[in-house]
């Protein structure tokens, strides 16, 4: 069983910076990509930051150049940094995962492939 547990999210002034953790967890042979979303209240969920497999990152424009995402290979977590934020960067972020898992399947252990969300974490900002 993959799980995604989010850390780091808190209560900060205008201007200030955060780093949010994304641990995952479980049977994993591979995270193949990870990205961060935000949910501001009454809005959808938004892409904010994503990475492949090859490194190659893309940003949404309203936090190119303040955002950050990276991610340890070897300890299975990903990162957020978060600097100059802004109060309308108030939102609960949620982790997600592309990961190949290994799965019992009888005798058998087989590969099995899955999109994974963590339980989110607030963030609010401010002014």
């Amino acid at each position: 069983q993959v799980q995604l547990v989010e850390s780091g999210g808190g209560l900060v002034q205008a201007g200030a910076s955060l780093r949010l953790s994304c641990a995952a967890s479980g049977s994993i042979f591979s995270i193949n990509a990870m990205g961060w979303y935000r949910q501001a209240p009454g809005k959808q969920r938004d892409l904010v930051a994503h990475v492949t497999s090859d490194g190659t990152t893309n940003y949404a424009d309203s936090v190119k150049g303040r955002f950050t995402i990276s991610r340890d290979i070897a300890k299975n977590t990903g990162y957020l940094q978060m600097n100059s934020l802004k109060p309308e960067d108030t939102a609960v972020y949620y982790c997600n995962a592309d990961i190949t898992s290994i799965v019992s399947r009888g005798v058998e252990l087989t590969r099995d492939d899955g999109d994974y969300w963590g339980q989110g974490t607030q963030v609010t900002v401010s002014s």
